[in-house]
């Protein structure tokens, strides 16, 4: 009796132990996989820009993604969308507030029960003006955007010196969603291939944020970008689209410069983008399915699908392609699984949350929310 009695109280503090245990999100490199919480775990993401969506909106296209079988989102973070002029005072420069509230639109998100991925850039590329870059950023002609240069080094600190203090408090660890902050945005596709540039970016959000968040890094899957748009301290994913191919062929990529850890696709294209002139992109039901089923079939893979729902470039806020101009239009529907207007794909969102809930071996972190 006597031992049973010790037995039981040993339990007793094992299970106090765990219910006051701090939460966590690590990269658990030796076995291929993330642990939250000390639990193996794969996220299933879709990308939701909140400065395309009105913020009265937000949690109804959230519990849509929810309900699509998403486990988190990811979202860009705009410098220009909240300083759009030069910040003399940070106080009254930086906008926080209404469809900007950045805070919030990250806490409706811990409501809903989603976790956070956040790309703060400071290039974000999304087909969003100027990359992001503020007009008296990319005005000023002696600042070399994308690099180490001192002048523009000066200017991206000051911003994430301010951006950063809003991201921290929600850190998964500190009780928030937020999972994983990413370092720039396919900078391996940029032609500087400035290591110096990556590290600092690195160490300025590390010492920010602490040790507590996934610093991670986005590029295509070739040797080049990968090698050029990442670093030894950062956790490394690809992007890549739906096609007939083998999804290892891409990773195998990957591979050869991060031998081990769980395998990432930060972009899979659900749809496509729009250009003036040209016909609405359309990415058949059939390709993402099948690209879906071969993604959940891999065990270490988690990926984020882009977009989960476009929406819209709001005054002129839409952006760019290049060398040829290719201007996008208003709308960023982007033909993706939740339409611009919030209406559900007519076949795409219904086989994206069936392939995904008949997946048996999917670590979800909840049911999924009835439509």
């Amino acid at each position: 009796m006597r031992s049973f009695t010790l037995f039981c109280a040993v339990q007793a503090v094992a299970l106090c132990y765990a219910k006051t245990e701090a939460p966590s999100f690590v990269v658990d490199y030796e076995n291929d996989r993330f642990l939250k919480d000390g639990q193996p775990f794969r996220y299933i993401s879709g990308s939701l820009h909140y400065a395309r969506v009105p913020s009265a909106l937000w949690k109804d296209r959230m519990m849509k993604m929810k309900a699509m079988g998403l486990n988190a989102l990811q979202t860009v973070i705009p410098w220009n969308f909240h300083q759009p002029n030069y910040p003399k005072d940070s106080s009254h420069t930086t906008r926080f507030s209404g469809d900007q509230d950045l805070g919030k639109f990250i806490d409706t998100a811990h409501e809903v029960g989603l976790l956070v991925l956040l790309r703060p850039g400071p290039y974000i590329c999304a087909e969003w003006e100027n990359g992001g870059f503020p007009a008296w950023l990319t005005s000023n002609t002696s600042i070399k955007v994308r690099t180490s240069e001192p002048g523009y080094l000066s200017e991206v600190t000051r911003w994430m010196n301010i951006l950063l203090p809003v991201i921290k408090p929600r850190l998964y660890a500190n009780g928030g969603p937020v999972i994983m902050v990413q370092v720039e945005n396919e900078y391996g596709s940029f032609p500087a291939c400035d290591h110096v540039y990556i590290d600092y970016l690195y160490n300025l959000i590390r010492k920010a944020l602490g040790d507590d968040v996934v610093i991670y890094s986005t590029d295509g899957p070739s040797e080049r970008m990968i090698s050029c748009g990442s670093s030894k301290d950062i956790f490394t994913t690809i992007d890549f689209g739906p096609g007939g191919s083998d999804p290892m062929n891409q990773f195998n990529v990957l591979r050869a410069y991060q031998p081990k850890g769980p395998l990432v696709n930060s972009e899979l294209y659900s749809g496509w983008l729009d250009h003036w002139g040209s016909p609405h992109a359309h990415v058949s039901t059939a390709a993402i399915v099948t690209t879906l089923k071969a993604l959940l079939a891999i065990e270490s893979v988690s990926f984020s699908m882009y977009m989960a729902e476009g929406g819209t470039n709001f005054g002129f806020w839409n952006g760019a392609n290049s060398p040829a101009y290719g201007p996008q239009p208003t709308s960023y529907d982007y033909d993706a699984p939740i339409s611009e207007s919030g209406r559900y794909h007519p076949d795409k969102y219904m086989a994206i949350r069936n392939t995904i809930t008949a997946n048996p071996s999917q670590p979800h972190t909840h049911r999924t929310t009835s439509l």
